[in-house]
C-alpha cells in the first residue's frame, strides 16, 4: 500500500503546471449563436460536462465552440482539442478520440498530429475515474459531427 507521501507526488505530477496552465486558456470557450449542431455530454462519476457547438462547411468544421464544466484534467484535454479543431473533418475527430481512449488504457502513445500534445495526460492514465472527463471533449465533437452529417 501506498502511504500518503506517494498518493501527495502522484497528484503533483497528475496536476502538473502545464495541464493547469492548458486548464485556465481553453480555445473556443463559449456557446455558439444558431449553430447546426449541439452536444452536451456529462461524465457520470465526477459529473463535469462539456457543451459542444458547432457547424460544418464541406465537411468540416468551420465554427465551434464548448462550454467546459469539468476538472483541470478535463478542461486541459478540452484546451487541446479545440486549438486543433477548426477545419478538422468527422474521421479525424474519431481518430483523435480513439488514440486518446487508447492511451488512457495504456495502448497507444495519444492522437497524432494535428491532435498532438495530449500525452501531457499520460499521469491520469492510473485514475480511471478521470478518464471520462478527459474524454469529453472529443466524444461531444464526435456526436455533434454526426448529427450535423444528418442535418
Amino acid at each position: 500500500m501506498a502511504d500518503m507521501s506517494d498518493t501527495k507526488t502522484d497528484l503533483v505530477q497528475l496536476y502538473s503546471q502545464r495541464i493547469l496552465a492548458l486548464a485556465a486558456d481553453i480555445p473556443h470557450h463559449g456557446r455558439l449563436e444558431a449553430p447546426q449542431a449541439s452536444v452536451k455530454r456529462r461524465a457520470p462519476l465526477c459529473g463535469s460536462t462539456v457543451t459542444v457547438d458547432l457547424n460544418v462547411t464541406e465537411g468540416r468544421i468551420s465554427r465551434f465552440a464548448q462550454d467546459v464544466k469539468a476538472c483541470a484534467l478535463g478542461q486541459a484535454a478540452a484546451a487541446l482539442m479545440g486549438a486543433h479543431i477548426l477545419g478538422r473533418d468527422l474521421a479525424e475527430i474519431r481518430a483523435a478520440r480513439d488514440a486518446l481512449n487508447a492511451m488512457l488504457k495504456g495502448e497507444g502513445d495519444g492522437p497524432e498530429a494535428p491532435f498532438e500534445g495530449y500525452e501531457v495526460l499520460t499521469p491520469a492514465r492510473d485514475y480511471r475515474n478521470r478518464h471520462a472527463s478527459i474524454m469529453l471533449s472529443l466524444e461531444a465533437s464526435v456526436e455533434a459531427m454526426e448529427q450535423a452529417h444528418k442535418s
